[in-house]
């Protein structure tokens, strides 16, 4: 059986605060209150349904269960590497967060905890789809239209995750945190 905990840290932190893109902004702490990030465009108790959530109208009040939207180096590093550029950054995609020392960052499954250093937890939704929004940011960056459709398929199973409020706190870059994954069993009856 694989370990249930294991140890990361906060590599980087930013806030989506620039109105008119998804492009986040670097800082060094945030504040998470029942919202999400204080002060960033994906905070609210509940969103309104899009194509990620085909079940109920387009534009009904659902949860906000993306309130934080977290990556990983390792995972930016394999999608620039298979899109042959230099580099992608976190802010290019909206994330909030980029987490180090976990392997496969944006597979981890739904009810996974993450427990800084402050008390503060996030709970993992689960993996952020790769769309043509951070696309488009890549490929303004380097004047490549291509690149909006190619970051879509270089980036499935290597987007991050998105994860919800579950205590509020603070976090800053270098923090530990504690990833603690629930109990999982095969669901017999699919």
């Amino acid at each position: 059986m694989a370990k249930s905990k294991r140890m990361a840290q906060v590599e980087w932190l930013a806030i989506g605060d620039i109105a008119g893109t998804l492009v986040t902004r670097p800082v060094r702490e945030i504040v998470l209150d029942w919202q999400g990030v204080v002060g960033d465009s994906h905070a609210g108790a509940t969103r309104k349904a899009d194509v990620r959530i085909p079940h109920y109208r387009r534009g009904s009040v659902v949860r906000n269960e993306r309130q934080v939207t977290v990556v990983a180096a390792d995972q930016l590093a394999e999608v620039a590497t298979r899109l042959l550029l230099p580099e992608i950054q976190p802010e290019w995609l909206g994330a909030n967060m980029m987490l180090a020392g976990v392997p496969h960052v944006t597979l981890l499954p739904p009810a996974t905890r993450l427990i800084f250093a402050s008390g503060a937890a996030l709970v993992v939704d689960w993996e952020n789809q790769p769309c043509t929004g951070p696309g488009r940011v890549i490929a303004a960056h380097y004047g490549d239209e291509s690149l909006t459709a190619r970051f879509v398929k270089a980036a499935k199973q290597r987007r991050g995750f998105t994860a919800w409020v579950e205590r509020t706190g603070t976090i800053a870059v270098g923090d530990a945190v504690e990833v603690v994954m629930p109990p999982q069993a095969a669901y017999p009856g699919w």
